[in-house]
């Protein structure tokens, strides 16, 4: 990475240990230091300082005029853009902002301190919305468009991913309110942010209580995404048990799933494809560990029933996230899903490289969420696990950041 790349990051709910060091490596400046501060109480002040600092020395500089930005990722067989701005928050019948993933109440009290501290938006939320309904002027998708093909963006900078990220300005007052008017009656669903949106509100509801009014607390920052321009790619969140051996939980799950032991010297790749290919016919789950690869599949129907939570719907009840949760964590392992005994890994690789060497250690690949079935609970008003979807390709951090204090 070079420049402005050495800057940036991805989210930081997906940066892990070595990455995070090799990311404060690139540059004293990188981003990862404002939204990963370390440990402690001390750290949401730290960072608020920290930023006041750049923001002194011209690290980073505030846009004075209001304006929107046209964010492109471009991939070697993929594009994707999208407008960074600011959404009103409230409740989905309010604000049109549909959550579809439970989240955890640690984490989402350390991204409100850390908002709460900086007087920020350090990166955006990732939102997604179904562009196909005509209205009565142009679209955003259509705006953006003519955009990216007429103007020069403000950088254009490769990362080491092989993405390359451009950035355009919106300033023009009638281009952006013919994009406000386009999104304004559509219903967006969080791709990624979760824990950040849920960290917007309560933030907006202690200002609410501490009788502070109305205020730039009842906006939060998001990239939007037309999703039938620039379709999602889902991607699968994985699982590590740290104290369970792979012996123990495969003799468990027998009781619930057909087990299958692939042969050994089964390399990864083509334990995905297994896996993938089980996936076909139903619920289906690799388990890996010290001694190989085993696969499960063709959950008990009468154990999965009795499993799930009686108001859920069919369709809630019939992801693998559910099923993993429900009956093959709580049931037949005795897990309850916490930060502390169920590690997330976004990488099936690095899941199977945390419990190599260590006897006391399963980790548990799953495969991708459909759209199709994220989008139907959502809108029937349910949540699906904890971590149970990796929307992709997630915006760069560091690119547009959003304060609202007297910086």
């Amino acid at each position: 990475m070079s420049g402005i790349a050495n800057v940036t990051s991805p989210p930081y709910d997906v940066i892990s240990g070595g990455s995070l060091q090799h990311l404060r490596a690139a540059d004293p400046h990188n981003v990862v230091r404002l939204i990963l501060p370390g440990e402690g109480p001390d750290a949401p002040r730290a960072a608020a300082c920290l930023l006041a600092g750049w923001l002194s020395d011209g690290v980073l500089i505030r846009d004075r005029e209001p304006a929107l930005y046209l964010y492109e990722q471009d991939g070697q067989s993929w594009r994707q853009r999208g407008i960074i701005g600011l959404v009103r928050l409230g409740t989905p019948e309010s604000a049109g902002i549909l959550p579809h993933e439970n989240v955890m109440p640690g984490p989402v009290a350390g991204r409100r301190e850390l908002m709460a501290a900086t007087e920020s938006n350090l990166e955006p939320i990732f939102l997604v919305y179904d562009g196909n309904r005509p209205g009565a002027g142009p679209t955003a998708t259509e705006i953006i468009d003519r955009a990216a093909a007429e103007r020069t963006p403000l950088f254009s900078i490769g990362t080491e991913d092989g993405v390359t990220h451009r950035l355009w300005r919106l300033d023009d007052p009638a281009e952006c309110a013919a994009i406000a008017a386009d999104l304004a009656g559509r219903r967006a669903l969080i791709a990624d942010g979760h824990h950040r949106y849920a960290a917007y509100l309560q933030l907006q509801s202690q200002m609410a209580v501490a009788g502070r009014g109305p205020g730039p607390w009842d906006y939060g920052l998001a990239f939007l995404v037309d999703s039938a321009a620039s379709p999602p790619r889902l991607g699968a969140i994985h699982r590590v048990l740290p104290g369970l051996a792979p012996e123990r939980a495969a003799e468990l799950a027998s009781a619930a799933f057909a087990v299958t032991s692939l042969p050994p010297g089964t390399d990864l790749p083509a334990a995905l494809t297994r896996l993938a290919e089980a996936g076909r016919d139903g619920t289906a789950f690799l388990l890996a560990g010290h001694d190989g690869y085993r696969l499960l599949s063709r959950p008990d129907p009468v154990q999965l029933a009795a499993a799930m939570p009686p108001d859920s719907s069919p369709a809630w009840q019939g992801l693998d996230a559910s099923v993993l949760q429900q009956l093959l964590l709580a049931q037949v392992w005795g897990i309850k899903d916490n930060e502390h005994d169920v590690l997330i890994y976004h990488d099936a690789a690095e899941a199977v490289e945390a419990v190599t060497g260590q006897p006391a250690g399963t980790a548990v690949i799953i495969n991708p969420v459909p759209f199709d079935a994220v989008r139907q609970i959502a809108e029937h008003g349910e949540r699906v696990p904890r971590k149970s979807t990796s929307f992709g390709p997630k915006p760069r951090t560091g690119l547009v950041l959003r304060t609202f204090g007297p910086h």
